[in-house]
């Protein structure tokens, strides 16, 4: 994952911290609660990310004369398939 676990945590404290400031929210659940589902939700959106991003490579390792990684031919064919991915998950 590109961010870790410390960092995923920490920012979902600040988003549930923000909350907490807000009169014009009502929490049914305790605010831990909302934190971890946070947590969760990016974790496994990170994970999809790393996920898409392996498929994409491996897609473009299959062309025979694929472009240099990096020119910006490689970066909008890699792209493509990031998002074809990506929206193959729903996403």
């Amino acid at each position: 994952m590109k961010i870790s676990r410390d960092k995923i945590s920490h920012i979902s404290s600040l988003i549930v911290k923000d909350f907490a400031k807000r009169d014009e929210l009502d929490y049914k659940v305790d605010l831990n609660d909302v934190r971890r589902d946070i947590a969760r939700v990016m974790t496994d959106i990170l994970k999809l990310d790393d996920k898409a991003d392996g498929e994409a490579r491996r897609v473009m390792n299959t062309y025979k004369n694929a472009p240099r990684e990096g020119s910006p031919e490689w970066d909008i064919m890699y792209q493509k398939h990031f998002d074809e991915f990506m929206n193959k998950q729903g996403i």
